[in-house]
């Protein structure tokens, strides 16, 4: 086989419509513009969602909402899932959760529209455990139950 030889499968592909090309070709003449008008003409037509001048649709609904480009999105753990996964003394980062399998760390931006921009610890269930723990940000009641723990809170 060579590349000259490959060909589409048979009825796979379809000639493109070739219109305006005489009256016996059956698309000639208007080319299936029908008569005058503006979407008749060369470069006519109109934009999407023009409604013929009434006002559209999507400026006839209410606007709501707000998106701040300012917010700080966090992936989150809880301390019960530390006490479930590490051993006492071991050392907690944002790689070790993920090897650990507690987090999917994306590549971690500044946290804009989204993108996570790091990790944080909550408070939810019990460490019995001393755990040196370096994330992006803590609850205080996470921060709290490390430390009553033996452990460490440290801020990235």
């Amino acid at each position: 086989m060579n590349l000259h030889n490959l060909r589409p499968s048979v009825g796979s592909t379809k000639a493109r419509r070739r219109v305006g090309r005489g009256l016996g070709s059956g698309r000639g003449k208007t080319a299936g513009r029908g008569h005058k008008g503006q979407n008749a003409r060369a470069g006519g037509g109109v934009r999407r969602g023009f409604e013929g001048g009434q006002m559209p649709l999507y400026m006839r609904v209410p606007k709501y909402g707000f998106r701040n480009i300012f917010r700080r999105s966090y992936v989150t753990v809880n301390v019960g899932q530390l006490a479930d996964k590490f051993a006492p003394e071991d050392e907690v980062t944002p790689e070790t959760l993920a090897d650990a399998g507690l987090v999917s760390l994306p590549k971690t931006g500044e946290g804009h529209f989204g993108a996570p921009a790091g990790v944080k610890i909550l408070g939810n269930g019990e460490l019995d455990r001393a755990l040196t723990v370096r994330a992006h940000a803590f609850s205080e009641t996470a921060r709290a139950k490390i430390e009553t723990a033996g452990g460490k809170a440290e801020v990235i």
